[in-house]
Formats: C-alpha cells, structure tokens, sequence
C-alpha cells in the first residue's frame, strides 16, 4: 500500500510505474480571480483555508485584474467568464471597481460569496451593477446544507440567518443567483435536492433545486483520504472525457502573499501548491496540468466537480 506523498509525488508517473494522466488546455473559457482568502468565516472544511486570519493570498488590486483583462484580449483568447472567489470577495475593497471591469468588458460574470454583512455593506453598487448588465452578473451563495444546524456545523454558530437573509435580498431585488451546497454528510443527490427545494419555497428564494447550474452539490475532498491515482488508461474506464475537466478551460489568478506579482494556478482548489503554479502569464499557464494531487481525482475526475457557471 502506497502512502498519499508516494502515489502523488511524480507528475509523470504514478506509484506503481503507469503513466499519469494529464489534462491539455483546449481554450481558456473561464478566468478565475481569487481576490484574498482573508474572510469573516473560519469554517470546518474550507477548499482555500479562508478565515479571519488567513492571508496567505493578497488582496488582488484593480490594476492587476485589468492587467489579465489585457492580455485575454491581446491574445485573443476565447474567454466568456470570469470567476470571482476568495475567502470573502466583497472584503476586498477593490471587489466593485473588479466587478465593474470585468463587466463592463462583455464578460459573464460569477461572484462567490456567504452574502453575510460585508456583501450586505455594498446594497447600492450591487443594485446600480446589476441595473448596468442584467443578466451578465451571477452571485453564488455558499449554503453548505438545508437544515440550519448543519449549516452552522460547517460555518459555526449565528451564521445562518445572515446567509439566509442575504440570499433573500438578492432574489427579491431580482439578482441572477445560485446556491452552493455540499455532500458532506451523505446523503443522496435526490434528498439533497429536495430538502433545498423546501428552503427555497419556504422564503420565496427564486431558484430551481432541480436545476443543476442553480444549486450546485460540490463532492468532499480530503487530502488524506486514500484516493486513487489517475492513469491515461482510466479516461476510457471510467467513461471520462480529460476535456472536460475544470483545468483544460480554467484558469485561477492569485497573488502570494509577499509575491511581487500575481500568479496563474492550474485549479481554483490548489492555490498554494507550487506544482501547479503555471507562471506569470494567461499565454505561459496555457499548456499540460499533470494530475498529481488528490483533489484531482476526488473532486474533479471521480467527483464530478466543477466551479464554473456553465459546467
């Protein structure tokens, strides 16, 4: 039996000698921007390790956005989204100048977001946004489960209500909005659809539980969880097109704290690995992701996991 650090330490090759499977990008679809992982959460299980007292990425600047901006539009790359994550983005006193460049540029735009107080503290330049460009503006709300007490279990205590109430503000101002949720705790796709289908009929939130662009049901991951290692062979196994995983379409912008510049990352979950650091630029971040971690084959090739909006 292999160890996690043995079977994911080669980008070539896996523990027992097969060779690795790679995802090739076919075109940058989706550019993600995680804008700080500094939040007003220290949940359970956070992908990044946000929290009040994580900064271990920077704070994005509106400057250094556009620079990405640019050179999507230099390149000509076939670019139609663009992702907003954090930690918190609404902390990041730069996120509606951000928001505005990306939209003011043609872009979809997907924020994601707790909807808790530091969203709430931008009511007006949320409303004026979505009065600008309509349907180009998605915002994501993190709602781990339906039952309050989960919920609360993953995001910690009095965290519930201003969620809840946050999402309600948003559909009744009639926002374009999707809920987040997790498979945490077991149970079928079925149940899960159907407990958030009576949350949302109870406070008149305007989305469809059935619609899987509208609630999304994100798999666990667990670094230490004996997972298996993908090989070129299991893309035929397992009935999986490489084309579509999140890293042959997306890429993730971050700063490093203490970083001059910003960075280009293979994947929105691994944005402290240095493995998958893919340079400086969108063009140079444009080739080959070895897929040499766990998360890999947890959330994306066996989980069917996808952040972007049009998965």
């Amino acid at each position: 039996m292999h160890s996690q650090a043995e079977k994911f330490s080669d980008p070539y090759m896996t523990a027992k000698g097969e060779r690795r499977a790679w995802v090739d990008m076919t075109e940058l679809k989706t550019l993600w921007f995680n804008t700080g992982t500094l939040c007003n959460l220290s949940c359970a299980n956070c992908y990044i390790e946000s929290s009040p007292r994580n900064d271990r990425l920077a704070y994005l600047t509106l400057g250094e956005v556009a620079v990405c901006l640019d050179e999507i539009a230099r390149e000509r790359f076939l670019t139609e989204e663009i992702g907003i994550t954090g930690g918190e983005p609404f902390m990041n006193l730069d996120i509606i100048p951000i928001m505005e460049e990306c939209l003011k540029r043609g872009f979809s735009l997907l924020v994601l977001t707790n909807a808790m107080r530091p969203m709430m503290k931008h009511e007006g330049a949320l409303l004026r946004l979505k009065d600008l460009y309509g349907g180009k503006l998605t915002l994501r709300v993190s709602v781990d489960h339906f039952e309050r007490h989960l919920h609360e279990e993953e995001r910690g205590p009095r965290t519930w209500g201003p969620t809840i109430e946050g999402l309600k503000w948003l559909s009744n101002n009639g926002f374009d909005i999707a809920v987040a949720g997790r498979t945490r705790w077991g149970e079928n796709e079925e149940t899960l659809r159907n407990g958030y289908a009576a949350l949302f009929k109870e406070n008149d939130i305007n989305i469809d539980a059935s619609d899987s662009k509208q609630l999304i049901l994100f798999p666990e991951m667990d670094e230490n969880a004996p997972v298996p290692e993908i090989t070129t062979s299991c893309w035929a196994t397992l009935g999986v097109n490489p084309d579509d995983m999140m890293c042959a379409s997306s890429r993730m912008v971050v700063k490093h704290k203490g970083d001059e510049n910003p960075s280009v990352m293979a994947c929105t979950l691994l944005a402290y690995d240095a493995r998958f650091n893919m340079g400086r630029t969108l063009k140079e971040a444009s080739r080959a992701v070895s897929l040499n971690h766990p998360h890999c084959a947890e959330f994306c090739v066996l989980g069917g996991g996808s952040c972007t909006a049009h998965a």
